[in-house]
């Protein structure tokens, strides 16, 4: 493995984009970084609001005319796990993509070299949080923050309520790891779009948290310090996406997470 801080890595700052051209662009930038360009460091926000769906869920568990009805977007991720509700003001996300060659072969210690920065912009705001070292059993499968508490990329507060959940895509050629942080949360909005009513908002309080129950700071100041955290770590550049790449990730999207064959079923494109 390299020294991730000798490659050329761009930071691109917080950009608000719909769920399937967010998951396209990640499948982009690992293009771009296996291709000798730059690894990319991202943080990013969900417009309109999204369900992504774990690469092995089932729809039945998902409630289709309410996410139709509020406008709330469901496309399925690469990677594996429960469904995330992506609410627009309530979640913060990021990726980070870089080739795998420079990055461990063992996904644990890749899980603990790329959550750094994120640990990184907790601690700088005053929240104590770490990986989950206590088993917590299941409350609702389908959901990600109400799944077991998994040691390797959950992470949680002080109090062992979850935070922040993280997910790995290792290509061939290139590692994404994605991850969602709760800045606020609404336990009602999180559990309506899943076709079930057997959680109460006071079991999902029970399991999760938020940045803003911890610390007094607001979205735009832990959007930048995560932000901060990540060009830190990784000393990138400030950059943003070319033109191509752009135009590569609309094209990703409408052929791919756009579609019903592929949210649906895994149905990958021609």
């Amino acid at each position: 493995m390299t020294d991730l801080a000798d490659r050329e890595w761009r930071l691109v700052r917080e950009t608000a984009r719909d769920g399937p051209m967010h998951m396209a662009l990640d499948e982009v930038a690992a293009e771009t970084a296996a291709d000798g360009g730059p690894r990319t460091v991202r943080v990013y926000r969900w417009e309109p609001s999204t369900l992504s769906l774990g690469y092995h869920q089932d729809p039945e568990t998902v409630d289709w005319e309410y996410c139709e009805r509020e406008g709330i977007t469901v496309t399925r991720r690469p990677t594996g796990g429960g469904a995330i509700y992506h609410d627009n003001y309530g979640d913060i996300s990021y990726s980070i993509v870089a080739p795998a060659d420079e990055l461990p072969g063992d996904l644990m210690d890749t899980y603990e070299l790329l959550c750094q920065p994120l640990f990184d912009a907790l601690d700088g705001i005053g929240i104590d949080a770490g990986f989950a070292e206590t088993e917590r059993p299941p409350v609702h499968e389908p959901a990600c923050y109400l799944r077991a508490l998994h040691p390797a990329h959950d992470v949680v507060a002080a109090d062992g309520r979850k935070l922040s959940g993280n997910a790995q895509y290792r290509r061939r050629d290139s590692v994404i790891q994605h991850g969602s942080i709760t800045y606020a949360s609404d336990p009602g909005r999180q559990l309506a779009p899943f076709a079930t009513d057997e959680v109460t908002p006071a079991a999902f309080r029970e399991r999760v948290t938020a940045i803003d129950e911890h610390a007094d700071i607001d979205r735009a100041g832990a959007v930048a310090a995560l932000e901060d955290a990540l060009a830190t770590w990784a000393d990138a550049d400030q950059g943003g996406w070319t033109d191509a790449e752009v135009a590569r990730a609309r094209e990703r999207a409408r052929e791919k997470y756009e579609t019903e064959a592929w949210t649906r079923n895994r149905v990958e494109p021609d």
